[in-house]
């Protein structure tokens, strides 16, 4: 070892350093990948040892059948309250980057959500949106608006949005925390330049805060997209994807397409094509928020 150059021993032990992690990388990621991809090409039942070659047969079926495609249709209602959550964590986060007296213990409240755990969160609002006996509907007789008293869960036109609202309560303060910290990283220079040159609070937040943070409002609306177009959980335990299959999002289907039906060459090519949509949404959000920032 003595006999080795410098840059030689350093590179034996950047690779020693380096093989191990790159091997676990590619054997528990980049290979069920690629298998993942293969089976979207097969007709296997996740049974049988062998399975038969079918092309684009499957993509075929995913895309032109409704019950399979069409369920993305239930999961618009989570972009636009993921949207509309983003927007309200950043008001959240500019408040509460002033000296409001308190602001420690608001961002702890808002923060709390975040840590709880889906299923136990899913079960709290199994409550508040039960039809008879749910606090929703029982504030809202306190409130004397009965009129809008209803099945939250059990009406086909609002229940999506029902379920993308508990996603707004839990992930509304991480959000928050994150918009908050790039805040606090903008220089206060900045802002004084902006005082004395006359600007508004409303012309700060434009044209100062919010240029600040378009790498972070892509990062946040990244998770945002990403999270609407693979929710699973919260439909799951509330609704089981009803009622009459209106909540039932592109991931339960695909879950269902395998294990249910053992097609997991069908259920590979869903998974397949739920990446590239996810893909192609998350490079069109980044190239209109980016374009939106360099303007500003």
């Amino acid at each position: 070892m003595n006999n080795l150059s410098y840059s030689t021993q350093r590179k034996i032990i950047l690779i020693g350093f380096l093989a191990l992690p790159l091997a676990l990388l590619a054997l528990f990621t980049y290979y069920p990948a690629v298998r993942l991809v293969v089976q979207s090409f097969t007709d296997w039942d996740g049974i049988s040892d062998s399975s038969r070659w079918i092309g684009f047969d499957n993509y075929k079926e995913v895309f032109v059948n409704p019950d399979l495609f069409g369920v993305f249709l239930n999961q618009i209602p989570y972009v636009i309250i993921g949207i509309i959550q983003n927007i309200i964590a950043i008001l959240f986060a500019v408040i509460l980057n002033s000296k409001l007296r308190g602001r420690n213990g608001f961002r702890v409240m808002l923060f709390l959500p975040f840590i709880m755990n889906a299923v136990a969160v899913a079960f709290m609002f199994q409550y508040v949106f039960d039809t008879t006996n749910g606090s929703l509907n029982a504030l809202l007789g306190c409130l004397g608006l009965e009129s809008l008293q209803q099945s939250w869960l059990g009406n086909e036109s609002i229940v999506n949005f029902s379920l993308a609202s508990i996603g707004l309560w839990r992930f509304m303060g991480y959000n928050m925390v994150i918009y908050l910290g790039a805040m606090q990283s903008i220089p206060g220079d900045m802002y004084e330049a902006a005082k004395i040159d006359g600007a508004g609070r409303f012309q700060t937040l434009w044209h100062l805060t919010l240029p600040n943070l378009t790498k972070i409002i892509q990062l946040n609306m990244f998770l945002t997209i990403s999270g609407a177009l693979a929710v699973f959980d919260l439909p799951f335990v509330l609704t089981k994807g009803g009622p009459a299959g209106a909540s039932e999002t592109f991931l339960m289907k695909t879950i269902e397409t395998a294990f249910q039906f053992n097609n997991f060459g069908l259920a590979s090519a869903m998974s397949v094509v739920l990446l590239i949509i996810t893909a192609l949404l998350l490079g069109i959000q980044n190239a209109v928020i980016g374009k939106g920032g360099d303007k500003a």
